[in-house]
């Protein structure tokens, strides 16, 4: 059995096994969290700006609505109220309007709990969702000539820009995922989705 125990663990002092312990304990959490995540959330929604994890979201958000009216293109709406513990809560859908990326995002600085909150750093290393590309849906990738994903994105070339071949490649580091781009796509369905 003390086999199975990282060398660490056996040779260390107490405090390697202090640190062996929080970490274990802090996986088993996570692994729980996630559990209990997957049973309450029955459908992920693309929220605004400097949301919560969705379980610690769902628990803040007390459904006011001050995000929605202070939001420049409209793009936050509420959850309908057949969605069970999700109802009434503010989401995006990039399909009907997207996030532009708001330097100040009002909608965080708008919310009176912690549900939204405007991250430090603002946009820099922030991810609202992450955006796949469909190449063999992109008209690009057929030998039309397109860029409207490229021309939308409020980021910029940070996050998606044309290759020598006049195809979009999506840079993740720099995409904040705001769905500008699936709206703007010319072919239906989207060639490109986000996953939140």
């Amino acid at each position: 059995m003390a086999s199975e125990l990282p060398t660490d663990f056996l040779s260390g002092g107490e405090g390697d096994r202090r640190s062996f312990f929080r970490s274990t304990l802090g996986r088993l959490a996570r692994a729980a969290g996630k559990r209990a995540e997957s049973r309450v959330v029955r459908q992920r929604y693309l929220r605004p700006p400097g949301a919560l994890d969705e379980l610690e979201f769902l628990a803040a958000c007390t459904r006011c609505g001050d995000c929605i009216p202070v939001c420049p293109v409209h793009a936050i709406i509420k959850v309908s109220s057949r969605e069970g513990f999700a109802a009434g809560t503010p989401m995006i859908d990039a399909r009907i309007q997207a996030c532009v990326a708001c330097a100040d995002m009002p909608c965080a600085a708008a919310c009176p709990t912690d549900a939204l909150t405007v991250p430090e750093n603002g946009w820099a290393g922030y991810r609202m969702a992450a955006l796949e590309l469909e190449p063999e849906r992109c008209i690009a990738f057929h030998g039309a000539e397109c860029g409207v994903c490229a021309d939308a994105c409020p980021i910029g070339e940070a996050a998606i820009s044309m290759d020598e071949g006049k195809r979009p490649v999506i840079k993740a580091e720099g995409c904040v995922g705001c769905g500008s781009c699936v709206r703007a796509c010319v072919t239906s369905p989207s060639s490109l989705k986000l996953h939140y």
